[in-house]
């Protein structure tokens, strides 16, 4: 029987706190090399203009996690259009897993919280292994859900001394500092949208938006800072990645060919050459971060589908302990 979880029921089986350390345990096993996990591949639906004009695209995530011998997929789609116009949120996902001893599927699952509580988990467990302490000051550029699930995974592990917010609906940054204040006890300050420079005023950058142009420029960006470029799209400058001193990423291939990296790379201006270390590495102490205060650091958790699949199997496990859920026969054995 295939375990049947809705997004209601997975929001009552995991909180912040407990991806936080499933990711970091992830992250280990990249580095352990217990973590199987293939490149994204993605359908285009339109995404780019061409046909079908559906505008949007689907993406399929499949890994193979050694800790809990779980093997899963997400599917996860990002559409405008049509959905749009229907008021609907840009990205919807399911999640499957299976037993890989038996081949059994065994339960499927909406995979749109884990993917926003995944991605704000992998930069919270990121700014571990940079070597961050409390007293955080960051600069957030985007005021959506994503950025609300940033600084929860943030918070839950660091105390944050401020926070700028940008976004280009300055209505949109106000009720995100209000909405967000219980998270970070020092001062949050709302950038208003030609104040993108006075958003860049912090140690950590992180951009979570849907913006095709640069929204972070080069010029504004202090030696010691890290930017998180986690938008799927280029949002910060060419000057920015061509001129960054230390590439940290977690899965290089993907985060070379998705993102901010995408298009440099096709040119060969970027290449794995240029990755300083992974995120696995630096978890299991293969490599160490050290001192960049004079320099400019570019972390680039693109996401992997290991992350998924891990806080996937710990909501079914759960969901198996609460008898949460639906259970569904998809194959009836004689």
């Amino acid at each position: 029987m295939a375990k049947l979880l809705n997004e209601k029921t997975i929001k009552q089986l995991i909180t912040m706190s407990e991806a936080n350390k499933i990711i970091d345990k992830t992250f280990q096993g990249f580095g352990n090399e217990t973590v199987v996990n293939p490149p994204k591949v993605t359908l285009d639906l339109g995404e780019t203009g061409g046909y079908p004009y559906h505008e949007g695209f689907v993406n399929a995530m499949p890994a193979y996690i050694g800790d809990s011998d779980i093997a899963g997929l997400k599917w996860v789609s990002g559409t405008a259009g049509k959905r749009k116009e229907a008021g609907l949120p840009f990205i919807s996902a399911l999640i499957v897993l299976m037993d890989p001893a038996m081949g059994e599927f065994i339960s499927v699952m909406e995979g749109t919280h884990i993917s926003n509580l995944r991605t704000g988990a992998q930069t919270a467990v990121s700014l571990k292994y940079l070597g961050f302490k409390d007293g955080l000051s960051i600069g957030l550029y985007g005021a959506g859900e994503q950025a609300r699930f940033q600084i929860e995974a943030i918070a839950d592990l660091f105390d944050i001394k401020e926070l700028r917010v940008w976004n280009h609906r300055a209505s949109t940054a106000e009720k995100f500092a209000e909405d967000m204040a219980d998270y970070v006890k020092g001062d949050i300050i709302v950038c208003q949208p030609d104040e993108g420079e006075k958003a860049a005023q912090a140690d950590i950058l992180i951009t979570v938006t849907n913006a095709q142009e640069p929204i972070l420029l080069r010029k504004w960006v202090q030696p010691g800072t890290v930017v998180f470029p986690m938008g799927s799209f280029q949002e910060i400058d060419d000057d920015m990645i061509l001129s960054m001193d230390k590439l940290v990423v977690d899965h290089p291939y993907q985060a070379l060919n998705r993102g901010a990296l995408k298009r440099l790379n096709s040119e060969g201006k970027v290449s794995e050459d240029d990755v300083f270390t992974t995120l696995g590495e630096l978890a299991v102490g293969k490599s160490t971060m050290p001192d960049f205060s004079d320099e400019l650091v570019m972390c680039i958790p693109i996401g992997t589908g290991a992350m998924d699949v891990a806080v996937a199997e710990a909501v079914y496990q759960k969901a198996i302990s609460n008898q949460a859920g639906d259970e569904y026969a998809f194959v009836e054995y004689e």
